[in-house]
């Protein structure tokens, strides 16, 4: 159940925000031009690279690790092969997740970790196996971790990870007995901090484009969205509220365009069932109107079940209808799948909710707008969230 009535008011959202997401999501200028600096003094600007790399691995727990590698991989275009490497076990088993390395990496190959805390023991035995490979080790995890530590025994780069000092005041605070003290590691002021050292060096390396004054520009444009998606923003002239009330009590589905709108689209998939324990299924356009049309005329369907209008409701709860969320790197050309795609939710009586990058936008600055709008509309779902009644 989704309580509307609590995104105008700012100072319930604040009581209602245990993990601090709110704060994570208006930082994230802040964050970035830390982690710009924190890289900096762990050594990136000193590097000097014979060239870009034969391919690039990335690995990470849980879904920061996979939204790292995706946003790089659309960054990096047909630079370089950026690929993530999933990890086999058994996630809630203390140390029994494994990452493997493929078959064929070697010297020219590198390998990127990103941690948000830097315990994972498989991750340590994965530098191990890049080291006897002479895979070259880049990681970002919390300083004076076990990763941290397994990194400059490896001989690798470690860059420490970026936290506020919200953050670290809630880590060393007391948790109740629900842990809801601890900063969440798939929060949106996670994501940059992980992100924004692996920017600048794939920078260096000449994987993607990501200068010091390009960084910048994309700190200001956090800064920017965090003005207007800001809990004191009324939901009308907020679009990240607004996005949040359209799809409450629905079933998204997010329909993108674009390799970083794609990447984008699946993090926020991600993000709604983490933080706001919601259902959502993203695609790519135009596959999206094949893998999703039968959902639009089925059950989902917002037409579903006409002729049992006069069902009695008051004791059931109100069904579930999809809702397409179509995001776009930039305006559609005569050749964008969009207007095929409002066509068939129209057709099928589905509601859309479209989001879009600004015009001329920099790559960095079109992940910002989508990232940051689509993370402040899965907080305000998280946080608007009310339990159903017995």
């Amino acid at each position: 159940m989704f309580d509307e009535s609590l995104l105008d008011d700012p100072d319930g959202l604040s009581r209602a925000d245990l993990h601090g997401l709110l704060r994570g999501a208006a930082e994230s200028g802040a964050r970035v031009r830390t982690a710009v600096r924190d890289a900096a003094e762990a050594g990136i600007d000193a590097l000097r690279p014979d060239g870009r790399p034969r391919a690039v691995l990335v690995a990470g727990p849980g879904p920061a690790g996979g939204s790292t590698a995706d946003l790089l991989a659309a960054l990096a275009g047909d630079s370089c092969p950026v690929t993530l490497i999933r990890p086999a076990g058994v996630a809630p088993a203390p140390g029994a997740l494994r990452w493997t390395l493929p078959g064929w990496t070697g010297p020219l190959d590198l390998l990127l970790v990103a941690s948000p805390d830097g315990t994972e023991p498989g991750l340590a035995l994965l530098l191990e196996q890049a080291y006897r490979r002479g895979c070259t080790v880049v990681t970002v995890s919390p300083a004076g971790s076990p990763l941290a530590d397994a990194t400059a025994q490896v001989r690798g780069l470690a860059i420490p990870l970026t936290v506020t000092p919200y953050e670290a005041a809630m880590a060393g605070a007391t948790p109740r007995n629900d842990d809801s003290l601890v900063p969440l590691p798939t929060g949106p002021g996670t994501l940059w901090s992980l992100l924004t050292p692996l920017l600048a060096l794939a920078d260096r390396i000449g994987l993607a484009e990501a200068p010091p004054a390009a960084l910048e520009a994309l700190a200001d444009r956090l800064d920017h969205i965090a003005e207007r998606c800001g809990p004191a923003i009324a939901t009308y002239s907020n679009p990240a509220k607004t996005l949040a009330a359209e799809v409450a009590d629905t079933l998204p589905l997010i329909w993108t365009e674009g390799e970083l709108a794609a990447a984008v689209g699946r993090r926020f998939a991600t993000v709604l069932a983490a933080l706001a324990g919601r259902p959502a299924l993203a695609a790519e356009l135009p596959e999206a109107l094949t893998a999703h049309g039968t959902l639009l005329a089925g059950d989902f369907a917002a037409g579903a079940d006409p002729e049992d209008f006069f069902r009695d409701r008051v004791e059931e709860s109100e069904a579930l209808h999809a809702r397409v969320v179509l995001l776009r790197e930039r305006g559609p050309d005569v050749t964008s799948p969009a207007g095929a795609a409002r066509e068939l939710a129209l057709h099928r009586d589905t509601p859309v909710s479209e989001l879009e990058a600004d015009e001329d936008s920099s790559p960095l600055e079109t992940a910002a707008d989508l990232l940051a709008t689509t993370d402040f509309a899965a907080v305000y779902l998280a946080l608007a969230a009310r339990p159903a009644r017995p």
